[in-house]
């Protein structure tokens, strides 16, 4: 059996499927449930980390729809936090179920995470992390009107969304409890959507209007975590250069010098696929244990050693 500690950061195709309704999500995690399982049947210890995009986006877009001076509107860094609870209430449920199936006893907890941020990171003055639904040119003209102070960008062909300033995380809140709940043996599930980004003031943390990339955020509780491992899942195999071109090709197993190579060409999306590069990047630098970027669909391949992208020094 192994014993190794592995953060596993997913993606937002881990959650939301076309329909947005809580039991279509819930469904999804189900599935994904179901993959993170074998983790634990291999004997490994589990972070588990995950993205809140599109609902962190949909539960605003609610927030403001209802909003009046009895009734205003959540701010988004408080809006994150509900989504955390939400989605680590339903990556709960269907864990418990899983590891219930599988005779295993395992306490499974989330934490909802304060990642603390730099007030003064360049980021907040140049929004870039898309949140919320695709709007077509006709949709986001109308909502630009409604939200004047909205960034509304262009998101790889898809149509367009709004965008939130995306500070790098510094430190996590909680860090301590987590340890003590990994250390207990029990399953955290943490940093949801990156963790609700907070600066600090003396003993105060105050809560910022941004959203933190899951995918940092699950580098620096990799780091945080002594973990041998940073698995990120997603919905492709791995790493690919000249993606979607005839001579597309995915990388087995690669290292830093490497993939920085490849950032300096511009080979990954700066939408998609470079956020997970540049986050395992982090990961792998800081600690010199590997990063795997693979697919949700193919976990067992991946434990196996036989699928995704391994990046080490």
């Amino acid at each position: 059996m192994a014993n190794n500690r592995i953060v596993v950061a997913l993606g937002g195709n881990a959650i939301l499927s076309k329909d947005p309704t809580a039991q279509a999500q819930q469904e999804a995690v189900k599935k994904t449930a179901s993959a993170l399982v074998n983790f634990i049947k291999n004997g490994d210890e589990l972070i588990i980390t995950h993205g809140n995009g599109p609902q962190v986006g949909n539960l605003l877009l609610q927030q403001l729809a209802a909003n009046s001076e009895k009734n205003p509107a959540m701010p988004l860094d408080t809006v994150g936090a509900m989504t955390e609870g939400s989605i680590g209430y339903w990556f709960q449920n269907a864990l418990q179920e899983e590891t219930a199936k599988n005779n295993i006893d395992k306490d499974i907890v989330t934490v909802v995470t304060q990642t603390i941020v730099n007030g003064d990171d360049p980021a907040f003055e140049k929004p870039s992390k898309p949140i919320g639904p695709f709007y077509s040119k006709e949709e986001a003209d109308d909502v630009k009107k409604t939200y004047p102070d909205w960034t509304l960008v262009e998101d790889s062909g898809r149509g367009y969304r709004r965008v939130v300033p995306s500070p790098k995380p510094q430190a996590i809140k909680e860090i301590g409890a987590i340890q003590k709940m990994i250390a207990n043996g029990i399953i955290p599930i943490v940093s949801g959507g990156g963790g609700i980004p907070v600066v600090k003031d003396g003993t105060h943390f105050t809560g910022k209007e941004a959203v933190i990339d899951k995918d940092f955020s699950a580098a620096k509780v990799a780091e945080l975590v002594s973990a041998d491992e940073l698995i990120i899942l997603t919905a492709v195999d791995g790493v690919c250069i000249n993606f979607g071109k005839p001579d597309q090709k995915c990388l087995t197993k690669t290292n830093v010098k490497e993939l920085e190579g490849y950032i300096a060409e511009d080979q990954f999306a700066a939408g998609s696929m470079l956020p997970k590069v540049q986050a395992a990047l982090t990961f792998v630098k800081n600690t010199g244990k590997k990063a795997i970027i693979g697919s949700l669909d193919n976990v067992n391949e991946i434990i196996a050693g036989n699928t995704g992208t391994v990046i080490e020094l």
